[in-house]
């Protein structure tokens, strides 16, 4: 699986993928975040969901302005 690939399915920046492969293929991956611990599978979890959220509640906002509209110009 590419790194573009797994970062999208992971919903994480391409970027933190790439420097954690790398580190980790140097055996560094610890010192990755400048002594920031890495996250857990939940937080991660978390993070995704709460990034969803914002992207359905967006999408949720759109669809009351469309329905606003077309209702006015239904009358």
């Amino acid at each position: 699986m590419s790194i573009d690939r797994a970062a999208k399915q992971l919903s994480i920046p391409k970027s933190s993928l790439s420097n954690w492969v790398r580190a980790a293929k140097k055996g560094q991956l610890a010192a990755v975040g400048q002594g920031q611990r890495v996250p857990n599978e939940q937080e991660i979890e978390l993070a995704k969901l709460r990034r969803e959220l914002a992207e359905v509640k967006q999408e949720r906002d759109l669809l009351k302005k469309f329905a606003a509209y077309f209702a006015k110009e239904s009358r």
